[in-house]
């Protein structure tokens, strides 16, 4: 159960102009440090979708016979070769989880926060390039009925991303009535269905959550890891994990509005909520690592320059990754 304290007010810009005004901040303190890191014009940490095939022909002599399509050629009994198009750029999809245990954190560097910094930086270094980017809102309407109310379809300008960035400051809507304030889990497993229809060519997808679900996500996280390069990005806060001694608290769960007053004064209270969460952070990580996505964490005390070159080294190591699995199948035995 995610435990928050008593409602504070937003922290976040709501009005038009403070998308502007955001994104010019990021550009100027983060963008600038980080240019030419992430990828250049030649090389990229971020691969699109490589060749697509365009068409088939009968081999001429000059051709490359490692394009020859050997069911074709056997079905016609002439040599046919595959003509591929050329695709440099990539897509990348953005599938964000805005539920409400997402606005959990310090004042100002909430886990929303950090979500709405990471993907505006990400967004803009790709759609610099000529990347398309899209992105996928769950649960940012009306908090009774929890779904992808939001699909951005993938593009490449600054105003696109500009866009995105507005749908992540304004707040969600309320539904009427205060019991209708009150939605149920957070199913996570909606959010990755949807891209799973929906995202038909291969992308880049980052899948932004702090995995604060009801269970089932694990498998639609695995087939959509199997299509595409997924990245699972964690948000976390700290007191998530342990609590500090300060007296009587009152805590809210961010899902249900349930309200619960604790003791933190006591040792035994602090130990069992310390063991219980350490518990869910292995059943956690393991569904991740048998989803087989890539997993970057993001924490509310973290520096959003720093998250970003732990995300660079985390890809330059998956690039190097298949070279070195290829050299080891064509390394030769040494005899004795």
């Amino acid at each position: 159960m995610s435990t928050t304290p008593a409602p504070a007010p937003r922290t976040l810009p709501t009005l038009p102009g403070q998308a502007d005004r955001l994104l010019r901040e990021l550009e100027w303190k983060v963008i600038r440090r980080l240019d030419g890191l992430l990828h250049g014009d030649y090389r990229t940490l971020m691969r699109g979708t490589g060749l697509d095939l365009a068409d088939l022909r009968e081999y001429q002599p000059h051709d490359d016979v490692r394009h020859i399509d050997w069911n074709v050629t056997a079905r016609l009994n002439i040599p046919h070769v595959r003509v591929f198009t050329e695709d440099r750029e990539m897509s990348a999809w953005f599938l964000l989880d805005l539920s409400p245990s997402i606005n959990f954190g310090p004042q100002g560097n909430a886990k929303r926060d950090i979500l709405t910094g990471f993907v505006a930086v990400l967004a803009r270094l790709l759609t610099r390039h000529g990347n398309r980017v899209g992105a996928m809102l769950y649960g940012a309407g009306d908090t009774a009925a929890r779904a992808v109310d939001t699909v951005l379809p993938p593009r490449s300008s600054r105003a696109h991303v500009l866009h995105l960035v507005h749908q992540l400051l304004t707040p969600p809507a309320m539904a009427a009535g205060p019991s209708k304030q009150k939605g149920g889990a957070t199913e996570l497993h909606r959010l990755l269905q949807t891209g799973l229809a929906s995202v038909r060519r291969r992308s880049t997808v980052f899948v932004v959550s702090d995995f604060i679900s009801a269970p089932g996500w694990e498998k639609p996280l695995a087939q959509l890891a199997q299509r595409h390069d997924v990245v699972a990005v964690r948000l976390l806060d700290p007191l998530e994990l342990e609590l500090p001694d300060v007296g009587l608290v009152t805590l809210r769960d961010a899902e249900s509005g349930e309200q619960l007053q604790v003791d933190t004064h006591d040792a035994g209270f602090r130990h069992r909520f310390a063991r219980l969460a350490a518990q869910r952070e292995a059943v956690l990580r393991e569904g991740l690592t048998k989803a087989g996505a890539d997993t970057l964490e993001l924490c509310t005390d973290d520096d959003l320059v720093d998250a970003l070159l732990r995300f660079m080294d985390m890809r330059q190591r998956r690039v190097r990754r298949p070279l070195a699995t290829s050299l080891a199948w064509t390394a030769e035995p040494v005899a004795a």
